[in-house]
């Protein structure tokens, strides 16, 4: 290898090749190759360390090419590269390590290098990424021509180039456990496994950084996160956007395998959708005998779709099925046209820190109805609010189709919630908002304030009251009688809620059992079960309490 260690001296080149010819010429430097076919062909020339393959070199598939390497390194009539962002999902085993390992140090030693670059070998934690850095120092240990040029800092887990292409830069491996890097100047950076980092902090970071390069680079690989909050989860649906035109950016690209939800899992068709490799150098056997456990043991089912048919699944229990709530996804509402109608709505208030949910729903003429939600929160600390409950309420409030607002303070002014309601009764003709008694009592203080008078309709949220609304919730959603438009904090309580009964059989949705804010799927089915009880005429009677 090259240095020992700060200081040390390089090793004669003699002494490291052991008797070896060394090339003059490497593969990817031989005149006339494409920008795509040196990064080819220095992958191909990389060893593989470990496994059954260990000892031969690194041989890319087609798929690989095709599918990721191709678009990601194509060029302008500039020679160019327009991808920054690139990201290639699929399930385990099927060679993500090395083609991560590969890349970075493509970008290090090889010909995507540049003279002081920073390269970032990103993993969730400190013991993932020393696993990736070392599959690197394993690389260049066995490959004769890179190692010699390069010094291998084991304690700060730091390659260093010391001559020839890319001198001066440097690799390090970094974890998103840690607190967010700051000033750095990344050239290239590899985010290992990102679908199941706990932040996203260090990807913000990183991505933000890169503007200081000519043609930065940034890489996930890894296979889906469990939920749709998760920024991986974010970025994957980005990039189905960008493959069905709804959005032009050329700066993006998405390699994604993964296997339809509704596809047989146990069916060797489906698991190839989601592995390209198997039958290659992921096992086929390995994973039919995953497929058989999970299916004889319920509880490994989730798993098995997450980590090997790709899917965006945990293992979680829910009310509601992923893939019932995401069918009652309509498409985007707007609400100009839904001015002056007839509506209802559900009012769940939280405490003074917390999330407080305002529900409309719409009545429509085939059964169904429109949902439009309102979301608010304290303005304070909403970055950490963001990590407490590993959600990006930071940046939901910036998109419009979220709905959230941000209230100034440290905690939620009930005036200015009633600000809010009352501004949507101008609106919207609201026949009903079914409400918690819980803190009503500084609402209908901050209406009456207003000269406000809304036909406020209680509801207990113990089994007994309750019941029905979690029934009509969950036949509503079933028979894809709503619209939700795919609003994302409306998507994360229908995500976190769990349902509870009592000995008589009666469910409510709980919060202590809850895995996350449930909040707005209680103001959804406090809504919905009011505007039930409209239809059949039924619920004048629970008026009574605002009539007295």
């Amino acid at each position: 290898m090259g240095l020992r260690g700060p200081g040390a001296k390089k090793r004669k080149t003699t002494e490291i090749l052991s008797g070896k010819v060394r090339r003059t010429v490497l593969p990817w430097e031989e005149p006339g190759l494409t920008r795509l076919e040196r990064v080819i062909a220095f992958l191909n020339d990389l060893p593989i360390t470990q496994g059954k393959l260990a000892g031969t070199k690194m041989r890319l598939r087609q798929w690989q090419i095709d599918e990721f390497l191709a678009p990601v390194y194509a060029t302008d009539e500039t020679g160019h590269r327009a991808v920054r962002t690139a990201v290639l999902s699929m399930g385990r085993k099927n060679g993500k390590t090395g083609l991560s390992a590969g890349l970075a140090l493509c970008h290090l030693v090889g010909p995507e290098s540049e003279d002081r670059g920073e390269i970032y070998f990103c993993a969730i934690d400190k013991a993932q990424a020393a696993k990736a850095w070392e599959e690197c120092k394993a690389i260049l240990e066995q490959h004769d021509e890179l190692g010699e040029r390069v010094n291998i800092i084991r304690f700060s887990k730091e390659i260093q180039v010391l001559e020839g292409v890319g001198k001066g830069s440097v690799l390090k491996a970094v974890s998103a456990d840690a607190d967010s890097k700051l000033g750095l100047s990344p050239s290239f950076v590899l985010c290992d496994e990102a679908g199941y980092w706990p932040k996203r902090d260090l990807f913000d970071a990183m991505d933000s950084a890169l503007g200081a390069r000519d043609e930065p680079l940034i890489v996930a690989i890894s296979t889906q996160a469990k939920d749709d909050t998760h920024f991986f989860s974010e970025m994957i649906d980005y990039g189905l956007k960008c493959q069905s035109g709804e959005i032009e950016d050329t700066s993006f690209h998405l390699a994604f395998f993964t296997a339809p939800e509704k596809a047989d899992p146990w069916s060797p068709e489906t698991w190839v959708l989601a592995n390209p490799a198997l039958g290659d150098f992921n096992s086929l056997e390995q994973v039919e005998r995953m497929a058989t456990q999970a299916k004889r043991i319920p509880s490994k089912e989730a798993d098995f779709r997450n980590k090997i048919l790709n899917q965006r699944v945990d293992g979680t229990v829910r009310f509601i099925a992923k893939r019932e709530w995401d069918d009652n996804n309509k498409g985007e509402i707007d609400p100009e046209p839904l001015k002056g109608r007839d509506c209802y709505a559900g009012l769940d208030l939280s405490a003074a820190r917390d999330l407080t949910a305002f529900v409309l729903v719409f009545p429509m003429e085939d059964g169904s109805f429109e949902v439009l939600p309102r979301f608010f929160l304290p303005e304070f600390d909403i970055g950490g609010k963001s990590e407490a409950d590993r959600v990006p309420y930071d940046l939901w409030a910036k998109q419009e189709s979220a709905r959230l607002t941000l209230l100034p303070g440290k905690v939620i002014d009930p005036a200015l919630v009633a600000e809010a309601i009352a501004d949507a009764s101008t609106e919207y003709n609201i026949l009903g908002i079914a409400y918690d008694r819980w803190r009503i009592e500084d609402l209908r203080r901050e209406l009456e304030a207003l000269s406000v008078e809304l036909p406020l309709v209680a509801m207990g949220q113990g089994y007994k009251d309750f019941a029905p609304a979690v029934d009509t919730l969950e036949r509503l959603v079933a028979d894809e009688k709503i619209n939700h438009a795919g609003n994302p904090i409306l998507s994360m309580c229908a995500a976190n809620a769990v349902v509870t009964k009592d000995p008589a059989g009666n469910r409510k949705l709980d919060k202590s059992k809850a895995s996350g804010r449930i909040d707005g799927l209680v103001a959804l089915a406090m809504a919905l079960s009011i505007a039930e009880r409209k239809e059949e005429e039924a619920w004048p009677a629970c008026l009574a309490e605002f009539l007295d």
